[in-house]
């Protein structure tokens, strides 16, 4: 039977882009490049293969899917000929592209999404579906009592005021649905105790957060360097400069922040120490999709001697991410079937800042994830 991919910001470029590969992969029109389940060492049985999953989602915006597509063609980050050989199969997709539910309170909101998830999974005889928040950076919330506990949760979330952030609710509301969840955003998603709780009660895995797709997938190679060379890193500075509808969101202080933080823990956690320096995230709409960003590092070799290294990564954010929402689509239904509950930590290789303690350097965790995809494999349910 088909998965399921249920996309939280179905109508972004990120989630087209996602839809154009995967049907042109279906139809033999593009290589599966960049998707790393394609990778020989990782081509495990268990594993749903990209032809069959089946999109659909919620999202707040209206244009249509031929159209944005249409849109991301113009600007390059879809080839033309792709965007037009598979409008049609994108106007089928249309049909199961909802206006996200609004109601009087989080509960009944969520008790929508619930519904459209479970039509979806009936109208194509789906044997599962995954959740996965590709939508905008949200602020990180403020503390509630409600996200220590699930019954004060499911309590508080029948009341007139919000509980939960956009990107939690939507966890809830999958996780009710009997749904995997993923959040490539650095958004708070599932990353609540009472949601964690519920996901373990319901017997659901589910992981995150922050793809990692450009100058932290850098940073997660280097900074191993350093640490195993036994190199002092100074100072670590980077300047991300983006458009599109992401960098348009970040252009706000609150979600800014948690982006930011997002990508400087890799530092923290691989050197053992945070050097001085920050990455600060700034928006030019004339980008598009497209990204640059250029990091300093200085750091201190044998008898003090100062060094410095620069890098500077082009990059376009949607190709960058669509084979990675593909690959933990892919993943977590391979998860769910192998019965696994709560985080998904061997995930870690797709993430900037990764659901447990996990290492953080690339290459411990592309072994955690050969090990995880043997484990589905297996049905082995260990963490």
């Amino acid at each position: 039977m088909s998965t399921g991919v249920w996309l939280i910001g179905a109508r972004g470029s990120v989630a087209v882009t996602s839809m154009i590969g995967a049907l042109a992969v279906r139809a033999g029109l593009a290589e599966p490049t960049g998707c790393v389940l394609e990778s020989p060492e990782l081509r495990g049985g268990s594993l749903p293969g990209i032809g069959e999953l089946v999109f659909g989602g919620h999202d707040i915006s209206s244009i249509p899917l031929d159209k944005k597509a249409a849109a991301l063609a113009e600007v390059g980050i879809v080839p033309s000929r792709l965007a037009g050989a598979v409008r049609d199969a994108l106007l089928e997709i249309e049909q199961d592209v909802l206006p996200l539910p609004v109601r009087d309170t989080q509960a009944e909101v969520a008790e929508a999404i619930g519904a459209d998830l479970d039509r979806f999974r009936r109208r194509h005889h789906l044997e599962r579906v995954v959740v996965i928040n590709v939508s905008t950076t949200e602020p990180a919330p403020p503390p509630h009592p409600a996200h220590i506990d699930l019954d004060a949760l499911r309590a508080a979330l029948d009341g007139s005021d919000p509980v939960l952030p956009p990107s939690a609710l939507a966890a809830y509301a999958a996780l009710r649905a009997g749904c995997p969840y993923v959040d490539f955003t650095p958004s708070t998603g599932a990353r609540l105790p009472a949601l964690d709780a519920f996901a373990r009660a319901q017997g659901l895995p589910y992981a995150g957060h922050d793809g990692k797709t450009g100058e932290t997938l850098v940073k997660s190679v280097l900074a191993p360097m350093f640490a195993l060379r036994n190199l002092r890193v100074r100072t670590w500075s980077g300047t991300n400069l983006l458009g599109g509808g992401d960098g348009a969101n970040l252009a706000e202080p609150a979600a800014n922040a948690a982006k930011s933080a997002s990508k400087q823990r890799v530092l923290a956690e691989t050197l053992g120490y945070v050097p001085q320096g920050a990455t600060r995230i700034d928006f030019l709409e004339d980008l598009d999709d497209f990204k640059t960003a250029w990091d300093l590092i200085t750091f201190e070799g044998f008898l003090g001697t100062r060094m410095r290294m620069e890098f500077t990564w082009h990059g376009c954010d949607s190709a960058l991410a669509a084979p990675l929402i593909l690959d933990l689509a892919r993943l977590t239904a391979a998860a769910h079937r192998a019965g696994r509950t709560g985080p998904i930590t061997e995930l870690a290789f797709f993430f900037k800042d990764p659901l447990g303690q996990v290492p953080h350097a690339l290459a411990e965790q592309w072994q955690a994830l050969r090990d995880a995809v043997a484990a589905f494999d297996a049905g082995d349910t260990r963490r």
